[in-house]
Protein backbone atom coordinates (compact mmCIF):
# COMPACT_ATOMS: atom_id res chain seq x y z
CA UNK A 1 0.00 0.00 0.00
CA UNK A 2 1.08 3.43 -0.52
CA UNK A 3 1.64 5.76 2.16
CA UNK A 4 -1.25 8.65 3.05
CA UNK A 5 -0.73 11.21 0.20
CA UNK A 6 -0.24 15.02 1.76
CA UNK A 7 -1.05 16.70 -1.43
CA UNK A 8 -2.86 15.70 -4.39
CA UNK A 9 -4.12 17.52 -7.65
CA UNK A 10 -7.60 16.45 -9.15
CA UNK A 11 -8.60 17.69 -12.67
CA UNK A 12 -12.20 17.93 -13.17
CA UNK A 13 -12.33 18.76 -9.21
CA UNK A 14 -15.35 20.80 -9.66
CA UNK A 15 -17.44 18.50 -11.47
CA UNK A 16 -19.89 15.73 -9.93
CA UNK A 17 -17.58 13.08 -8.96
CA UNK A 18 -14.61 15.14 -8.96
CA UNK A 19 -15.76 17.35 -6.04
CA UNK A 20 -16.52 14.70 -3.58
CA UNK A 21 -13.16 13.11 -4.43
CA UNK A 22 -11.78 17.14 -3.05
CA UNK A 23 -14.09 16.72 -0.37
CA UNK A 24 -13.17 13.09 0.83
CA UNK A 25 -8.91 13.76 0.54
CA UNK A 26 -9.39 17.68 2.48
CA UNK A 27 -11.52 15.48 5.09
CA UNK A 28 -8.74 12.81 5.09
CA UNK A 29 -6.02 16.08 6.19
CA UNK A 30 -4.62 15.80 1.79
CA UNK A 31 -3.44 19.28 0.79
CA UNK A 32 -5.50 19.66 -2.53
CA UNK A 33 -5.24 21.37 -5.64
CA UNK A 34 -8.36 21.62 -7.71
CA UNK A 35 -8.23 22.01 -11.42
CA UNK A 36 -11.29 22.60 -13.34
CA UNK A 37 -12.10 24.88 -16.65
CA UNK A 38 -15.22 25.17 -15.90
CA UNK A 39 -16.98 23.65 -18.89
CA UNK A 40 -18.79 21.28 -17.02
CA UNK A 41 -17.87 21.46 -13.38
CA UNK A 42 -19.03 24.20 -11.04
CA UNK A 43 -18.16 26.36 -9.03
CA UNK A 44 -21.18 25.83 -6.09
CA UNK A 45 -19.86 22.20 -6.01
CA UNK A 46 -16.69 22.86 -4.18
CA UNK A 47 -17.74 26.49 -2.43
CA UNK A 48 -17.87 24.79 1.40
CA UNK A 49 -13.96 23.80 0.45
CA UNK A 50 -12.68 27.42 -1.04
CA UNK A 51 -12.75 28.81 3.31
CA UNK A 52 -9.98 25.38 3.65
CA UNK A 53 -6.11 26.29 3.99
CA UNK A 54 -5.76 22.91 2.66
CA UNK A 55 -7.58 23.28 -0.87
CA UNK A 56 -7.01 25.24 -3.71
CA UNK A 57 -8.96 25.62 -6.71
CA UNK A 58 -6.88 26.75 -10.56
CA UNK A 59 -8.83 27.64 -12.92
CA UNK A 60 -7.23 25.67 -15.67
CA UNK A 61 -8.23 23.53 -18.89
CA UNK A 62 -5.92 20.23 -18.83
CA UNK A 63 -5.00 20.71 -22.73
CA UNK A 64 -2.91 23.83 -21.75
CA UNK A 65 0.80 22.82 -19.78
CA UNK A 66 0.39 23.02 -16.15
CA UNK A 67 2.73 24.63 -13.56
CA UNK A 68 2.23 24.60 -9.78
CA UNK A 69 4.54 25.48 -6.89
CA UNK A 70 5.46 22.55 -4.77
CA UNK A 71 4.98 19.05 -5.25
CA UNK A 72 1.80 16.37 -5.61
CA UNK A 73 2.23 12.87 -4.68
CA UNK A 74 -1.07 11.68 -6.46
CA UNK A 75 -2.71 13.00 -9.93
CA UNK A 76 -6.49 12.08 -10.11
CA UNK A 77 -7.31 13.08 -13.88
CA UNK A 78 -11.17 12.86 -13.78
CA UNK A 79 -11.41 15.67 -16.58
CA UNK A 80 -13.61 15.10 -19.25
CA UNK A 81 -17.71 16.16 -19.88
CA UNK A 82 -19.02 12.60 -18.58
CA UNK A 83 -22.68 12.95 -19.76
CA UNK A 84 -24.26 12.17 -23.05
CA UNK A 85 -25.43 15.53 -23.45
CA UNK A 86 -22.13 17.52 -22.20
CA UNK A 87 -19.83 15.15 -24.72
CA UNK A 88 -22.44 15.59 -27.81
CA UNK A 89 -22.13 18.92 -27.16
CA UNK A 90 -18.32 19.31 -26.46
CA UNK A 91 -16.98 16.48 -29.04
CA UNK A 92 -13.93 17.80 -29.97
CA UNK A 93 -13.06 19.28 -26.34
CA UNK A 94 -14.03 16.05 -25.04
CA UNK A 95 -11.45 14.23 -27.42
CA UNK A 96 -8.91 16.74 -26.78
CA UNK A 97 -9.17 16.53 -23.15
CA UNK A 98 -8.91 12.15 -23.35
CA UNK A 99 -5.91 12.48 -25.81
CA UNK A 100 -3.58 15.77 -24.50
CA UNK A 101 -5.22 16.72 -21.41
CA UNK A 102 -4.40 13.23 -20.38
CA UNK A 103 -0.62 13.15 -21.91
CA UNK A 104 0.21 17.02 -20.10
CA UNK A 105 -1.21 15.19 -16.81
CA UNK A 106 0.79 11.95 -17.18
CA UNK A 107 3.85 14.37 -17.89
CA UNK A 108 2.89 16.63 -14.77
CA UNK A 109 2.57 13.49 -12.50
CA UNK A 110 6.27 12.52 -14.02
CA UNK A 111 7.65 15.64 -12.77
CA UNK A 112 6.72 15.32 -9.58
CA UNK A 113 7.29 11.77 -9.02
CA UNK A 114 3.57 11.35 -8.52
CA UNK A 115 1.14 8.53 -9.01
CA UNK A 116 -1.35 8.87 -11.57
CA UNK A 117 -4.77 7.57 -11.74
CA UNK A 118 -7.18 7.42 -14.61
CA UNK A 119 -10.80 8.00 -13.82
CA UNK A 120 -12.02 6.42 -17.24
CA UNK A 121 -15.34 4.36 -17.58
CA UNK A 122 -17.54 1.92 -18.32
CA UNK A 123 -18.23 3.47 -21.75
CA UNK A 124 -14.69 1.35 -23.16
CA UNK A 125 -16.52 -2.04 -22.80
CA UNK A 126 -19.38 -0.29 -25.46
CA UNK A 127 -22.65 -2.06 -26.16
CA UNK A 128 -20.93 -5.14 -24.15
CA UNK A 129 -20.90 -8.90 -25.78
CA UNK A 130 -19.68 -10.61 -22.49
CA UNK A 131 -22.19 -9.81 -19.74
CA UNK A 132 -21.40 -8.49 -16.74
CA UNK A 133 -18.27 -6.79 -18.02
CA UNK A 134 -14.73 -8.18 -16.58
CA UNK A 135 -11.64 -5.89 -17.18
CA UNK A 136 -10.50 -8.48 -19.90
CA UNK A 137 -12.46 -7.79 -21.95
CA UNK A 138 -11.35 -5.88 -24.89
CA UNK A 139 -15.26 -4.10 -25.60
CA UNK A 140 -17.81 -3.69 -28.69
CA UNK A 141 -17.46 0.07 -28.94
CA UNK A 142 -18.45 2.01 -32.05
CA UNK A 143 -15.49 4.25 -33.08
CA UNK A 144 -17.32 6.49 -35.76
CA UNK A 145 -20.36 7.00 -34.05
CA UNK A 146 -22.09 10.11 -31.74
CA UNK A 147 -20.93 8.39 -28.61
CA UNK A 148 -17.41 7.50 -29.79
CA UNK A 149 -16.13 10.80 -28.74
CA UNK A 150 -16.08 9.67 -25.24
CA UNK A 151 -15.72 5.81 -25.55
CA UNK A 152 -12.65 6.25 -27.81
CA UNK A 153 -11.24 9.60 -25.76
CA UNK A 154 -11.26 7.23 -22.75
CA UNK A 155 -9.79 3.82 -24.64
CA UNK A 156 -6.67 6.44 -26.10
CA UNK A 157 -6.17 7.90 -22.84
CA UNK A 158 -6.27 3.77 -20.88
CA UNK A 159 -3.61 2.96 -23.97
CA UNK A 160 -1.48 6.36 -23.64
CA UNK A 161 -1.81 5.67 -19.61
CA UNK A 162 -0.52 2.13 -20.17
CA UNK A 163 2.47 3.21 -22.68
CA UNK A 164 3.80 5.74 -19.81
CA UNK A 165 4.05 2.58 -17.83
CA UNK A 166 5.69 0.46 -19.84
CA UNK A 167 7.70 3.16 -21.65
CA UNK A 168 8.61 5.55 -18.26
CA UNK A 169 7.89 2.75 -15.44
CA UNK A 170 5.16 5.52 -14.56
CA UNK A 171 3.39 4.69 -11.33
CA UNK A 172 0.30 4.83 -12.71
CA UNK A 173 -3.78 3.02 -12.63
CA UNK A 174 -7.06 2.99 -14.29
CA UNK A 175 -10.19 2.96 -12.78
CA UNK A 176 -13.56 2.35 -15.28
CA UNK A 177 -15.70 4.11 -13.19
CA UNK A 178 -19.63 2.90 -13.97
CA UNK A 179 -22.96 4.83 -13.59
CA UNK A 180 -22.50 7.01 -10.73
CA UNK A 181 -25.11 9.06 -8.83
CA UNK A 182 -26.23 11.15 -6.28
CA UNK A 183 -26.09 14.84 -4.94
CA UNK A 184 -23.96 17.47 -6.94
CA UNK A 185 -25.11 15.66 -10.38
CA UNK A 186 -26.73 18.58 -12.45
CA UNK A 187 -30.78 18.50 -13.00
CA UNK A 188 -30.26 19.12 -16.95
CA UNK A 189 -26.90 16.97 -17.73
CA UNK A 190 -29.45 14.27 -19.30
CA UNK A 191 -28.45 11.30 -17.30
CA UNK A 192 -30.77 8.77 -16.03
CA UNK A 193 -31.36 9.54 -12.41
CA UNK A 194 -31.19 13.18 -12.45
CA UNK A 195 -33.73 13.64 -14.99
CA UNK A 196 -36.21 10.89 -13.72
CA UNK A 197 -35.72 13.00 -9.73
CA UNK A 198 -36.51 16.27 -11.23
CA UNK A 199 -39.21 15.36 -13.49
CA UNK A 200 -40.54 13.52 -10.34
CA UNK A 201 -40.48 16.05 -8.33
CA UNK A 202 -41.69 18.20 -10.86
CA UNK A 203 -44.80 16.10 -10.93
CA UNK A 204 -44.30 15.75 -14.92
CA UNK A 205 -43.81 12.43 -16.78
CA UNK A 206 -40.60 10.65 -16.47
CA UNK A 207 -38.79 10.27 -19.69
CA UNK A 208 -37.69 6.76 -20.45
CA UNK A 209 -35.49 6.39 -23.53
CA UNK A 210 -36.70 3.17 -25.88
CA UNK A 211 -37.74 -0.14 -24.16
CA UNK A 212 -36.88 0.69 -20.73
CA UNK A 213 -35.54 -2.83 -20.49
CA UNK A 214 -31.58 -1.89 -20.83
CA UNK A 215 -29.80 -2.61 -17.74
CA UNK A 216 -28.00 -0.12 -15.31
CA UNK A 217 -25.73 -0.56 -12.50
CA UNK A 218 -25.89 2.43 -10.16
CA UNK A 219 -23.57 2.91 -8.01
CA UNK A 220 -23.49 5.65 -5.00
CA UNK A 221 -21.03 8.70 -5.10
CA UNK A 222 -19.44 8.05 -1.76
CA UNK A 223 -18.84 4.17 -2.77
CA UNK A 224 -17.53 5.22 -5.98
CA UNK A 225 -15.37 7.64 -4.57
CA UNK A 226 -14.42 5.22 -1.81
CA UNK A 227 -13.09 2.68 -4.92
CA UNK A 228 -11.22 4.87 -6.65
CA UNK A 229 -9.11 6.32 -3.38
CA UNK A 230 -8.85 2.83 -2.51
CA UNK A 231 -7.42 2.02 -6.61
CA UNK A 232 -4.66 5.38 -5.72
CA UNK A 233 -3.52 3.92 -2.26
CA UNK A 234 -2.61 0.98 -3.80
CA UNK A 235 -0.43 -0.78 -6.43
CA UNK A 236 -2.35 -2.27 -9.15
CA UNK A 237 -2.15 -0.47 -11.93
CA UNK A 238 -5.75 -2.15 -13.11
CA UNK A 239 -7.51 -1.45 -15.05
CA UNK A 240 -10.62 -1.81 -12.43
CA UNK A 241 -13.76 -1.63 -12.51
CA UNK A 242 -15.63 0.82 -9.75
CA UNK A 243 -19.53 0.17 -10.07
CA UNK A 244 -22.23 -1.45 -7.80
CA UNK A 245 -22.94 -4.81 -9.53
CA UNK A 246 -26.88 -4.43 -8.87
CA UNK A 247 -28.16 -4.61 -11.97
CA UNK A 248 -31.64 -3.18 -13.12
CA UNK A 249 -33.69 -2.39 -15.69
CA UNK A 250 -34.01 1.33 -16.56
CA UNK A 251 -37.87 0.89 -15.86
CA UNK A 252 -37.28 -0.37 -12.63
CA UNK A 253 -35.26 2.71 -11.48
CA UNK A 254 -37.96 4.64 -12.83
CA UNK A 255 -40.42 2.93 -10.64
CA UNK A 256 -38.28 3.23 -7.55
CA UNK A 257 -37.80 7.03 -8.02
CA UNK A 258 -41.62 7.66 -8.20
CA UNK A 259 -41.89 5.36 -5.41
CA UNK A 260 -40.02 7.49 -3.16
CA UNK A 261 -40.65 10.78 -4.14
CA UNK A 262 -44.27 9.82 -4.09
CA UNK A 263 -45.14 11.31 -7.38
CA UNK A 264 -48.03 10.04 -9.51
CA UNK A 265 -46.78 11.28 -12.89
CA UNK A 266 -46.74 8.59 -15.45
CA UNK A 267 -44.06 7.77 -18.13
CA UNK A 268 -43.12 8.64 -21.33
CA UNK A 269 -41.04 7.06 -23.52
CA UNK A 270 -38.99 8.41 -26.89
CA UNK A 271 -36.52 6.94 -28.83
CA UNK A 272 -33.32 5.21 -27.46
CA UNK A 273 -30.27 7.04 -27.70
CA UNK A 274 -27.74 5.69 -30.96
CA UNK A 275 -25.46 3.04 -29.81
CA UNK A 276 -26.82 3.08 -26.39
CA UNK A 277 -25.69 0.01 -24.29
CA UNK A 278 -28.21 -2.67 -24.23
CA UNK A 279 -26.60 -3.84 -21.15
CA UNK A 280 -24.42 -3.07 -18.01
CA UNK A 281 -23.27 -4.53 -15.14
CA UNK A 282 -19.32 -4.50 -13.66
CA UNK A 283 -17.87 -7.13 -12.28
CA UNK A 284 -15.88 -6.33 -9.51
CA UNK A 285 -14.11 -9.47 -8.72
CA UNK A 286 -10.61 -7.60 -8.96
CA UNK A 287 -11.69 -4.44 -6.48
CA UNK A 288 -12.75 -6.92 -4.04
CA UNK A 289 -10.05 -8.95 -3.71
CA UNK A 290 -7.19 -6.96 -4.47
CA UNK A 291 -8.42 -2.89 -3.18
CA UNK A 292 -10.89 -4.90 -0.38
CA UNK A 293 -13.47 -2.44 -1.60
CA UNK A 294 -16.95 -3.18 -2.56
CA UNK A 295 -20.29 -0.69 -2.69
CA UNK A 296 -21.98 -0.29 0.67
CA UNK A 297 -25.02 2.45 0.32
CA UNK A 298 -28.19 0.56 -1.32
CA UNK A 299 -30.12 1.29 -3.71
CA UNK A 300 -33.15 2.92 -1.72
CA UNK A 301 -30.93 4.90 0.59
CA UNK A 302 -28.64 6.18 -2.13
CA UNK A 303 -32.43 7.21 -4.02
CA UNK A 304 -33.24 8.82 -0.72
CA UNK A 305 -30.30 10.83 0.16
CA UNK A 306 -30.00 11.95 -4.19
CA UNK A 307 -33.92 13.38 -3.61
CA UNK A 308 -33.26 15.30 -0.37
CA UNK A 309 -30.93 17.12 -2.25
CA UNK A 310 -32.82 17.84 -5.04
CA UNK A 311 -35.61 18.41 -3.40
CA UNK A 312 -33.46 21.25 -0.88
CA UNK A 313 -32.60 22.64 -4.34
CA UNK A 314 -36.04 22.54 -5.40
CA UNK A 315 -37.42 24.32 -2.45
CA UNK A 316 -34.86 27.21 -2.46
CA UNK A 317 -35.67 27.86 -6.09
Amino acid sequence: MHTVFTHALVTGGAGFVGSHVCENLVRSGTRVVCVDNFATGARENIAHLLPEQSFELVEHDVTEPLELPGGVDVVLHLASAASPKDYLRLPIETLRTGSLGTERMLEFAGRHGARFVLASTSEVYGDPLEHPQREGYWGNVNPVGPRSVYDEAKRYAEALTMAYRRERDADVAIARIFNTYGPRMRAGDGRMIPTFVTQALAGEPLTIQGSGEQTRSVCYVTDTVAGLLALAHSELTGPVNIGNPHELPVWRLADEVRALTGARSGVRRVDGAEDDPRRRCPDISLAREELGWRPEVALGEGLRRTIDWFAARHAAA
